[in-house]
């Protein structure tokens, strides 16, 4: 109440923010939920709604994340320099603008975007200008009343969890209102301490995008609907579909333009089936071989199929595993495999992906969920001279790379080979639901599943906190009836098997794997970036059918088991 009293007797720069705290007045829990603790700062920087106060998204709170991060950099380097691009958010130009002149106060060099832009072209930037660090206004796929903030060190990929330290370390430091060193943007220009990011730095970029395509010719003749879900999306993604010779493509009017109150997809997640509505509906009309989505930050990807006049989504893991099938194949077909290749994926992603990654050769990689631990793991074959190894990671959250001149997902590579690998299976008179079908037939039929659980406010957080407490110290000896033969706590970096206990080398991360009797695996993961907790489910069976039945009869058992 003290903080929220200061915040309402101080002169704003934003006016939106005093008549927020003026409308809240003798709201206790409203005035609660926004000054009962500071926004969390973490690997993947800030992440919250839009509005006044210290929990939530506002020039002063990204003002202060700036200023630890400038602090954090003038104590590690001379004559710093950062990044900085952003979305079609909600403020995301205004926190962009005030983020380049707190560093230009601070007499650090800023690079910014002049227009909206992809989160890979800001991984880029930070690579291709050397600079120390990166800024991303963006709440990737999150509802319009959010915004967020990621930072990335200079090897283009989000920070890590001794940089996010030292940082908030930094943050925490600081008075929110008076130890904070401001600048005015224009007066930064004039200064040469902040610079525009040229156009010559996107050329170069869908060059090497384009430098990832494992097909000859043209895809001259395939048919696409695209949306970009009122985001960043649409330039990038248009110019590399023209490269690759997809000149017939239909962008969806409603959600071509940048638009942060994504006023015909309230959740613009290509995961979510009523994002692509309007895309559905157009595809009805134009019948293309495929329609595809990007989300408002243009780092995921959707698709839906045209499978014989009926529009069939495929998940992330589907194309996950058929992107890896597809890039093994064609490079091996042209002679572009490389000696020991590597893939990525995460540890909630499909555990397909291991059966075909054996098949040519390739090591399977599993990594921590976040695709910053797939950007690492390419850092290290990097430092070894080993980087052409890498050859595609993904995540079952619609993400996907098969290159490292970015260090995040990049939905501008995963559109391009999306399309390619579309098209050449249309060649063989295939389509991908077709494609996923023969490999369904090959290495079995897993299934996998998703469950979210909203926990809001300061309640949701004890609530969350209290789940996994319990879940750890009293693992479930039975899932849906099936015993539990196996579970890991990634926290404690233990993995218990029946009597014996190994240690996990991954990072420390608050997650819980189940591994059951059949086959099946169940893993709990409060989200990083929404106050949520994340059930994964797969199972692996000798049919759709029974691969899908054993994965609904555990879905039905995760509400007791959380205790909800």
């Amino acid at each position: 109440m003290t903080e929220y009293e200061r915040w309402l007797n101080t002169e704003l720069d934003d006016p939106d923010l005093t008549e927020e705290l003026r409308s809240i007045q003798n709201q206790s829990e409203e005035i609660n939920d926004r000054f009962y603790r500071n926004l969390e700062f973490g690997t993947g920087g800030l992440r919250g709604v839009i509005g006044a106060g210290t929990n939530r998204m506002n020039v002063y709170t990204v003002r202060k994340a700036t200023q630890g991060l400038a602090n954090y950099l003038k104590k590690h380097t001379k004559k710093a320099s950062v990044a900085i691009a952003y979305d079609s958010r909600i403020k995301s130009e205004l926190f962009a603008r005030q983020s380049a002149a707190v560093l230009a106060a601070n007499g650090i060099t800023a690079h910014i975007y002049p227009w909206l832009s992809p989160t890979p072209t800001l991984s880029y930037a930070v690579r291709y200008l050397k600079c120390d660090a990166g800024i991303c206004v963006t709440a990737s796929h999150n509802p319009a009343k959010y915004n967020g903030y990621k930072v990335y060190g200079s090897d283009g990929c989000q920070i890590t969890l001794k940089m996010a330290d030292e940082v908030l370390a930094e943050i925490n430091a600081l008075d929110i209102f008076n130890d904070v060193k401001q600048m005015d943007f224009d007066e930064g220009l004039r200064q040469g301490l902040i610079q525009y990011i040229s156009d010559d730095v996107i050329d170069s970029f869908l060059d090497e995008v384009q430098g990832q395509s494992v097909i000859e010719g043209t895809c001259d003749g395939l048919k696409v609907v695209y949306t970009p879900l009122n985001g960043t999306g649409r330039v990038c993604v248009t110019r590399i579909l023209d490269r690759i010779g997809v000149k017939d493509v239909t962008v969806v009017p409603e959600q071509e333009f940048p638009d942060g109150h994504f006023p015909t997809c309230p959740f613009p997640n290509p995961e979510i089936r009523e994002a692509l509505q309007k895309g559905l509906e157009l595809s009805e009309r134009v019948k293309p071989d495929l329609l595809l989505a990007t989300d408002p930050d243009c780092d995921r990807c959707g698709i839906a199929v045209n499978q014989n006049g009926k529009f069939v989504l495929m998940t992330g893991n589907e194309v996950g595993v058929l992107l890896l099938d597809f890039i093994a194949r064609s490079r091996i077909q042209n002679g572009k495999m490389p000696k020991n290749p590597v893939a990525v994926t995460t540890i909630v992603s499909t555990d397909m992906a291991d059966p075909v990654a054996k098949e040519y050769g390739i090591g399977m990689v599993r990594v921590l969920t976040g695709f910053k631990y797939i950007g690492d793991q390419i850092a290290l074959l990097e430092e070894k001279h080993e980087a052409e190894r890498y050859i595609f990671g993904f995540e079952e959250s619609y993400g996907y790379l098969s290159g490292g001149y970015v260090r995040d997902k990049d939905a501008v590579d995963a559109s391009m080979l999306i399309c390619q690998m579309a098209y050449d299976y249309k060649k063989k008179g295939m389509t991908l639901v077709d494609a996923m079908e023969a490999l369904y037939r090959k290495y079995g039929y897993y299934k996998n599943s998703l469950m979210n659980f909203g926990f809001e406010g300061e309640d949701g957080m004890i609530q969350m906190g209290k789940i996994m407490d319990t879940l750890r110290q009293n693992p479930p000896k039975e899932i849906a009836g099936v015993p539990v033969v196996g579970w890991s706590d990634y926290q404690a970096s233990v993995r218990h098997d029946g009597g014996t206990e190994t240690e996990i080398t991954l990072p420390k991360s608050n997650v819980l794997e189940y591994r059951m009797e059949n086959g099946g695996k169940l893993i709990v993961r409060p989200s990083g970036t929404e106050p949520k907790i994340k059930i994964y489910l797969s199972a692996n069976a000798a049919s759709h059918e029974a691969s899908q039945a054993l994965v609904k009869e555990m879905e039905a058992a995760v509400p007791a088991l959380l205790g909800i």
